[in-house]
C-alpha cells in the first residue's frame, strides 16, 4: 500500500509554481528524514564506543591536561584566571614533556613497633690482621633494620573471678564480677571481635576464607559463626551509632550518595533483586564522620527519613530520589561538578578517543568537548589552590576567580547547545550542565562547601571494593550490621585512626558505658589515641 504522500499517488496542478512547492517540500522531507536517520546513526555510534570503552578500556576519567589549553576559550580563560601554584606548574611541565618519575624516598620503620636486637659477629678466625698477625678490635657497628611479620598469634584469655567467704558464718559469699562483655558467655573477645570486623569490612576478606585462616592455625571458627558474631556486634555498638548520627545531623553541611548491595533473604523481594547502601559524610573538617544505612529500597522516603532534623546544605549527585527531602526539610540542594565532568570524558570516549592519550592534534569533533574540559580544568585549579584554607578566604577566592569562569561557561555552553544535536554524548553533556546549572554552582556561595561530592564517594569506594569479595549479605540482619560496623570504620579511617585498634577499644569499652558522657568519650574524634596504640 503507498502512501498518501508518495509523489506518484499526488494529482499534480498545472500550475508550475505550484509544482516547484510540491517539488521543494517533498525535498526537505526527505533531507529531514535523512538528517534524522544521520543523527540517529551518530547517536548509536557514540553509545557503542562508548559501551566498548567502559568494557574494554582503563576505567580514569583523567584527560591529558596537554590538550586542554589548544583552544581560544581556554587560552583566554587561564589569562584571566589566577595562575597555578608553582608545584602545579612544575608537574604540568613534568606531563608536557613526559619526564620520568624520581624514586620516592623508603619510608621509615614506625619507632612504636617492637625492635630485636640481632648482633652479627665476624667469626674469631677472621678477627687477626693478615699483615702483622694482630688481633683485630672493635672500634663501632653498622646498623639497618628490617621489617619482620609474624603471623596472627591466637590466644586464650583466661579469667579467673576469685570467690570470697566470711570465715565466721559462712553466710557472706561474693565471687569477683566479670568486666561486661560485647557478646557475654561467648567465646569471642573484644579483640577477636575487632579482627573479624576489619578483616570484613577494611580488607574486603569473605567470612569463609577468614575461617579456613583460622583453621590453618588450629582453631575452628564456622563461617556461620563468625557472620553471628558480627551481627551481635553489630547490635552492640547501636548507642554510638545512635551518637554518630545526631553529631551528623546538628553540622550543616551533608555528603549523601547511595549504592547496590544484595540480600538473599528479604521478605518480598527475589535473592537476585537489589536493595541499597545509603552513605552520609560530614561536609566540614572538625568533626569527620561517616554513616552507612542499609534499605530496601531506592525510593525518596528513605534520604527523607535519613535527614529528618537536620537544616543546612545537601550534596549529592543529580537523583532525584533527594528531591524529596530537599523540599521537605527545606535543605539547600548542592550538586557535584565531576558528575558533570564525566558526562563531557564519556562524550569523548564515545568518539573513540582515550581521554589519557589524545593525540597532537584532535579532531574537530572533540574541539568543542576539550573547551568544555578546560573551563572545568580551571575551576579545580582554583580548588586545589586554596584547599584546607579559612571558609571566609575560600569564599573570597571563588567570588573573585572562579565566578567569573562560570559566567563565561554558562554563556559558552548557552551558545554551543542550540549548535549540537540533543542525542550525541556532547549534546547531553550540555543538557545536565544546563538543567543543573543552579546546584552545580551554589558551591561559590558558602566557603565550607565542596565543588563535587567526592567526598562521601571516597569513603563508599571501600564498601564497593570490599562487595566485590564477600558478594552479598545473607540476611537484613547481616545487612544492617555491616551498616553499622562500616560505619565505625569508615569513621576512624576519616579520623586517622587505625581501624583495628579503634573497633577493638570500642567493643572494650561501649558495654561498660553508663553514661551519655561514656559514649561520647568513644566517638572517633574524642577518643584517647594513646590507648589505641597497638
Amino acid at each position: 500500500m503507498t502512501s498518501a504522500k508518495d509523489p506518484a499517488n499526488l494529482e499534480l496542478p498545472d500550475d508550475v509554481e505550484a509544482l516547484k512547492a510540491i517539488v521543494s517540500q517533498v525535498v526537505a522531507e526527505k533531507e529531514a528524514a535523512i538528517t534524522s536517520r544521520d543523527a540517529t546513526i551518530a547517536a548509536l555510534q557514540e553509545q557503542v564506543q562508548l559501551l566498548l570503552a567502559r568494557r574494554f578500556a582503563a576505567s580514569s576519567e583523567r584527560v591529558a591536561d596537554g590538550q586542554l589549553g589548544l583552544f581560544n576559550e581556554a587560552e583566554e580563560l587561564a589569562a584571566d584566571t589566577a595562575p597555578e601554584t608553582e608545584e602545579d606548574e612544575e608537574e604540568a611541565v613534568a606531563v608536557a614533556g613526559h619526564s620520568r618519575r624520581r624514586r620516592g624516598k623508603r619510608a621509615p620503620i614506625p619507632e612504636h613497633l617492637p625492635r630485636i636486637e640481632m648482633l652479627h659477629e665476624l667469626p674469631e678466625a677472621e678477627r687477626v690482621c693478615p699483615h702483622d698477625g694482630a688481633v683485630l678490635e672493635a672500634f663501632g657497628e653498622e646498623s639497618s633494620e628490617q621489617l619482620d611479620v609474624v603471623p596472627a598469634k591466637v590466644q586464650v584469655l583466661r579469667h579467673r573471678r576469685v570467690k570470697y567467704r566470711c570465715p565466721c558464718c559462712e553466710g557472706r559469699l561474693l565471687t569477683a564480677p566479670m568486666p561486661a562483655q560485647p557478646l557475654p558467655k561467648s567465646q569471642a573477645s573484644p579483640g577477636l571481635l575487632a579482627f573479624v570486623a576489619t578483616s570484613k569490612y577494611v580488607d574486603g576478606l569473605p567470612l569463609y576464607r577468614l575461617s579456613k585462616q583460622f583453621e590453618r592455625i588450629g582453631v575452628t571458627l564456622p563461617r556461620q559463626t563468625l557472620a553471628r558474631w558480627m551481627v551481635q556486634s553489630g547490635d552492640v555498638v547501636v548507642p554510638l551509632i545512635n551518637l554518630l548520627r545526631e553529631r551528623l545531623l546538628e553540622g550543616g553541611y551533608i555528603h549523601c550518595d547511595e549504592t547496590t548491595v544484595q540480600v538473599l533473604d528479604e521478605p518480598g523481594k527475589a535473592p537476585q533483586s537489589k536493595s541499597y547502601m545509603w552513605v552520609q559524610t560530614a561536609g566540614t573538617g572538625e568533626s569527620p564522620s561517616v554513616l552507612f544505612a542499609y534499605d530496601p529500597t531506592r525510593s525518596g522516603e528513605v534520604p527523607r527519613r535519613l535527614l529528618e532534623g537536620f537544616q543546612g546544605y545537601l550534596q549529592t549527585d543529580a537523583y532525584a530520589g533527594y528531591n524529596r527531602a530537599v523540599g521537605e526539610l527545606g535543605l539547600i540542594a548542592v550538586l557535584c561538578m565531576a558528575h558533570a565532568r564525566r558526562h563531557f570524558v564519556d562524550a569523548l570516549k564515545a568518539l573513540g578517543m582515550n581521554p589519557n592519550k589524545l593525540p597532537a592534534k584532535p579532531p574537530d569533533k572533540a574541539r568543542r568537548l576539550l573547551t568544555a574540559l578546560g573551563y572545568i580544568r580551571t575551576l579545580y585549579t582554583i580548588e586545589r589552590r586554596i584547599r584546607g584554607r579559612p571558609p571566609d578566604e575560600r569564599y573570597a577566592v571563588r567570588q573573585a576567580e572562579s565566578a567569573p569562569v562560570l559566567e563565561r561557561f554558562h554563556r559558552w555552553a548557552m551558545e554551543t547547545r542550540p549548535k549540537v544535536a540533543p542525542k550525541t554524548g556532547l549534546g547531553k553533556a550540555l543538557a545536565y550542565l544546563l538543567e543543573h546549572w543552579d546546584g552545580l554552582t551554589r558551591y561559590l556561595d558558602d566557603g565550607r562547601l565542596e565543588i563535587d561530592n567526592n567526598r562521601v564517594e571516597n569513603a563508599l569506594r571501600p564498601f564497593v571494593t570490599g562487595r566485590k569479595g564477600w558478594l552479598f549479605s545473607a540476611t537484613i540482619e547481616g545487612a544492617t550490621a555491616s551498616a553499622r560496623l562500616y560505619s565505625l570504620v569508615e569513621s576512624a579511617k576519616a579520623n586517622d585512626l587505625e581501624p583495628y585498634a579503634y573497633l577493638r577499644h570500642v567493643l572494650t569499652w561501649l558495654p561498660r558505658a553508663e553514661s551519655v558522657n561514656d559514649i561520647d568519650a568513644l566517638l572517633p574524634w574524642n577518643v584517647n589515641r594513646e590507648s589505641l596504640i597497638l
